[in-house]
């Protein structure tokens, strides 16, 4: 459905896309991951067409930009960070009105009302939604002709929990009609839950790539013992503890870090140990590795950097 070949884009001198080349077949959920400013937004706009590539080729349905810009058009829907509408309009007049630019008749209208469920605010002017309800109004836009492939841009940046949530079950729908759907985010639980396949980018390249699974398989073996202590703990010690696989020792705040290969195999002999030092523990959690904390041995820094 989509091929980026070699892609590059930059900004005076900022490169905020470098050579990159991604691919995404036909009922794909893919999910473009990495902190702000790592050309998740860049490398979108030009597979949407509205920023063109320094350099590299970008196909959509073995079709181009420049020579099949009004059919793509038709194929592909859109929903941005950020989108602005008529205030002074009603829901349902909103949608009837982009409606009007792709020929639709109004009965596609209240399919899609039903669909991102808005029908008790069809009615409703525009400025009187909420922060989800307006996401919602965006999202039945960009379905509103039936596209092939949809590409939200972090569609629930600055929404609470319930209303992403809420947004989440209505995508869900779409990928069971087989849309194709590529979706930027830096929240990692939206990115478990939606996506197949995972694409990691930090500074302008692709890090890693694959499902969930795969991404753990080769770059966080392990889980995780988290702990911070107060007094002297003899860390060769704890570096020596049979099933530990890395420890990071930060001396000057007294936190710790293992990766294990069993959590309830090594517990135990862990806490035996600060029992018999001169120390005593003021935190501990033991949990899953994440794609947050793969995100970090890869570029150092955390995904909401």
């Amino acid at each position: 459905m989509i091929e980026v070949h070699n892609v590059s884009k930059s900004f005076k001198d900022t490169h905020a896309v470098r050579n990159v080349s991604l691919q995404v077949g036909s009922g794909e959920s893919v999910a473009l991951l990495g902190p702000n400013g790592a050309g998740k937004t860049t490398l979108v706009e030009m597979i949407e067409g509205v920023q063109r590539p320094d350099s590299g080729e970008i196909h959509i349905l073995g079709k181009t930009w420049a020579q099949d810009e009004h059919l793509l058009r038709q194929e592909m829907g859109l929903a941005l960070q950020e989108t602005r509408f008529q205030e002074r309009l009603t829901v349902e007049e909103t949608l009837g009105l982009f409606a009007s630019f792709y020929g639709l008749q109004p009965e596609r209208t209240h399919e899609v009302l039903h669909t991102v469920q808005l029908e008790s605010k069809r009615r409703t002017w525009v400025s009187q939604l909420s922060g989800g309800q307006r996401q919602r109004l965006a999202l039945g836009i960009a379905v509103l002709p039936r596209p092939r492939i949809l590409i939200l841009d972090e569609p629930t940046t600055g929404l609470d929990p319930n209303a992403r949530r809420d947004l989440w079950k209505i995508l869900e729908g779409f990928q069971a009609t087989g849309t194709t759907l590529i979706l930027t985010t830096h929240y990692m639980e939206e990115a478990e839950y939606l996506c197949e396949r995972i694409v990691m980018l930090d500074q302008g390249q692709i890090l890693a790539e694959g499902s969930l699974a795969q991404l753990l398989d080769q770059f966080g073996e392990g889980d995780l013992i988290e702990f911070s202590v107060a007094g002297n703990l003899p860390i060769e010690q704890v570096e020596k503890l049979s099933g530990v696989l890395t420890c990071r020792w930060q001396p000057e705040t007294q936190q710790g870090q293992l990766s294990v290969q069993n959590i309830s195999g090594i517990l135990p002999e862990f806490l035996d140990l600060i029992k018999k030092s001169a120390c005593s523990l003021t935190s501990l959690e033991c949990r899953r590795r994440t794609l947050d904390d793969l995100f970090v041995a890869m570029s150092g820094r955390h995904l909401d950097e």
